[in-house]
């Protein structure tokens, strides 16, 4: 079933900067909505950080450790957007979280908090994962652009 163009204005809200964004950037209400994801989870992983009176300087410390994927931008385009988007990505992030938690291991679940909170600040700011283009193409679309 697809949805008709008036639908689709209803839905988003945005239906002429759906017909003028590039292929494989979101925009309108599903921007707004996987923005506003980012922020969820920026929230849970703090409020769950400070719960289990975990480092402050450690979180201060380690915070912005997943942007040294950028790094892997010197090797070229396709690498340094695999690099950053695992670095940027929930799965492993939760995987080193919930190992922590249950396997007893407090450093590495404070660890997947503080990559948690940092994935999901960058989402709600409009970070979003990396498409092998450009650094600044990515899937919420173009850094620095509405």
């Amino acid at each position: 079933m697809t949805a008709s163009a008036s639908q689709t204005e209803l839905i988003t809200g945005a239906a002429s900067s759906a017909s003028r964004a590039a292929p494989g950037f979101v925009t309108g209400g599903v921007r707004i909505a996987l923005r506003l994801e980012g922020l969820a989870a920026f929230a849970a992983a703090m409020a769950i950080y400070a719960r289990n009176d975990f480092s402050w300087p450690a979180f201060a410390l380690l915070v912005l450790t997943p942007d040294l994927a950028m790094l892997a931008y010197f090797a070229g385009h396709r690498v340094g957007a695999l690099s950053y988007n695992l670095a940027h990505t929930y799965v492993l992030a939760l995987a080193l979280t919930l190992a922590g938690f249950f396997g007893g291991v407090p450093f590495a679940a404070a660890g997947g908090l503080i990559w948690i909170a940092h994935i999901g600040f960058d989402r709600a700011l409009g970070y979003g994962l990396k498409y092998p283009t450009a650094f600044g193409d990515t899937h919420l679309g173009r850094i620095g652009q509405r």
